[in-house]
């Protein structure tokens, strides 16, 4: 039996702190050069416009990005993901110096939402390249960072970073045009920092980015004489309005895992299980993945979970409390897997979580953004 995955795209206690004090992140002021291996670049569209161009009928018509990606490998057995250095590990926002209270619910992450962007070098103006992936909130020495996947920020048909780029945590679609979508404000990018292998290679193995967002700001939208208008009003930093997950990294392959995020594509056999309106998660243990040398993927974790694309990005937390509703990002939804051959997705997987991680997560989370310009 042949397993296939594709990648779901907007083309899907006891921790260690190792050099790191609680609460704080270790490493270069946030003015000094990233490695060379880590490409740190800032969004080319202001973040005002950004944030006016998705308009609420523009977030309505948003699609999940699937390009259509599959990987075909025989079997189901892992490749042999080791750590390249000792653990390490930085506390959530508000859980630096205190102990969480269990909860017998799973209640959802504030800090995981809805990223929106629109394709590059592309129109604008065309619903066609109006696009969503998942994202969360987490820890950065300036409560502004967003933990995503690369190919959630980056087009590697067109070698660029996405244009209009925002994210809205705790977004859910209302019944109405604009009810409640974003509670927390629309934090738009001001810089990405993905790994070089992803940029230049489109190594999948390292998936992932941190983007620095600036202040956010809630809106007020009215329509007058067919157009939209709006008001705002500055919420301050993303991180003091709904907090930020934990970061983990040379952790074990098989840990006890929540994966958040907003699934909304089909799988491969046209059924669409998920409307992306609403948050969604799965839990489960995760084990080495396949190798698929097509895409230089040969380090991925992942576990049984049929999100479909739309999930892109979302955070695979690990000992995640439904109480404090935080955890330790130790990864990000990157692959859809159909392991069983019956064309549904029946597994789900992310990037291994190194030093290269870290190093990237290091570089965006000492960058200082502050107020939209």
């Amino acid at each position: 039996m042949f397993s296939r995955a594709r990648r779901i795209a907007i083309p899907l206690a006891g921790l260690v702190a190792i050099g790191l004090a609680a609460g704080t992140i270790s490493g270069a002021s946030a003015s000094a050069t990233a490695p060379s291996d880590v490409v740190s670049k800032n969004a080319t569209t202001p973040a005002e416009q950004a944030i006016q161009f998705w308009t609420p009928d523009r977030i309505k018509l948003a699609t999940d990005h699937n390009d259509g990606l599959e990987l075909s490998t025989k079997g189901v057995k892992g490749s042999n993901d080791t750590p390249d250095g000792p653990p390490g590990s930085v506390p959530p926002i508000g859980a630096e110096k205190t102990k969480t209270k269990k909860s017998k619910h799973v209640n959802l992450p504030n800090t995981v939402g809805r990223v929106f962007f629109t394709l590059p070098k592309a129109d604008p103006r065309n619903p066609k390249n109006w696009r969503y992936c998942s994202a969360s909130s987490v820890q950065s020495k300036y409560r502004n960072l967003v933990a995503t996947s690369a190919h959630c920020v980056y087009d590697t048909k067109k070698n660029t970073f996405y244009d209009n780029w925002i994210f809205i945590p705790s977004y859910w679609d209302g019944d109405k045009v604009w009810n409640g979508k974003a509670p927390y404000g629309i934090y738009a990018a001001k810089t990405f920092n993905a790994h070089d292998d992803f940029v230049v290679k489109e190594d999948y193995d390292f998936d992932y980015a941190f983007v620095n967002v600036y202040n956010g700001i809630k809106v007020g939208w009215e329509k007058v004489d067919g157009r939209w208008k709006w008001t705002v009003k500055n919420v301050g930093r993303l991180g003091d309005n709904v907090g930020g997950q934990g970061f983990t990294w040379n952790r074990s392959t098989k840990l006890n895992v929540f994966s958040f995020g907003y699934p909304a594509g089909e799988h491969p056999d046209g059924d669409r299980p998920y409307t992306g309106r609403t948050m969604k998660f799965c839990y489960g243990k995760t084990k080495p993945m396949p190798e698929a040398r097509k895409y230089n993927l040969q380090e991925h974790i992942g576990f049984k979970c049929s999100f479909t694309a739309g999930a892109s990005g979302g955070p695979f937390l690990y000992n995640y409390k439904s109480a404090s509703r935080t955890g330790y990002l130790v990864g990000v939804n990157s692959v859809a897997w159909d392991t069983d051959g019956n064309d549904r997705y029946d597994h789900i997987s992310s990037p291994y979580f190194n030093t290269d991680t870290y190093k990237v997560y290091k570089a965006a989370a000492n960058r200082w953004t502050g107020n939209m310009p």
